[in-house]
């Protein structure tokens, strides 16, 4: 379900997503564009997925130069994403980052993963893998000259989709 607030939020919202933050459920929200999107904590599924992609790409990663994160914001406080998992480029630091080399996304029910590929583009985001656990498919995606375009393997890591769908187990 999607809500939509035109002008100033009523002090209901107000209240709620005061309330969410109080008690930490906001730790998946994200904000495009003053778009606020509520997202709920990921399901076991969800978080048994991304910790199988990140035992297999983390060595990958680290052996390519890169770095792994858990869940990060990526970009600033008025316009972020929250990735499943980062992997970057140097060490940053901080709560806010600015871009990934590689963001992945575990999708849940009534994701939202392909609506972000604008986001990732414009933030300087080089490859996206897409684990849909529904589906069980595994898709990756890499930089184009305008837009994310579809690709068989990483080449930031050099693994394919099929390899990392054969780890998942479904």
């Amino acid at each position: 379900m999607k809500t939509v607030v035109l002008g100033d939020p009523p002090e209901v919202l107000v209240s709620l997503l005061a309330e969410r933050k109080r008690l930490g459920l906001d730790r998946h929200d994200e904000l495009w564009r003053g778009e606020y999107h509520m997202a709920p904590a990921p399901t076991y599924e969800h978080a048994e997925g991304g910790g199988v992609i990140f035992a297999l790409l983390g060595p990958l990663a680290c052996r390519a130069g890169l770095r792994a994160s858990l869940e990060f914001n990526l970009g600033d406080p008025h316009d972020f994403s929250v990735p499943d998992l980062g992997f970057h480029r140097g060490r940053p630091s901080g709560a806010w980052i600015a871009t990934a080399a590689i963001v992945v996304e575990v999708r849940s029910p009534n994701d939202e993963s392909f609506e972000r590929f604008d986001f990732y583009f414009g933030h300087g985001v080089e490859e996206i893998l897409i684990a849909d656990l529904a589906m069980q498919t595994v898709h990756w995606f890499v930089r184009g000259s305008t837009s994310f375009v579809a690709a068989e393997a990483s080449e930031l890591l050099g693994i394919s989709s099929s390899d990392v769908a054969v780890a998942l187990e479904w």
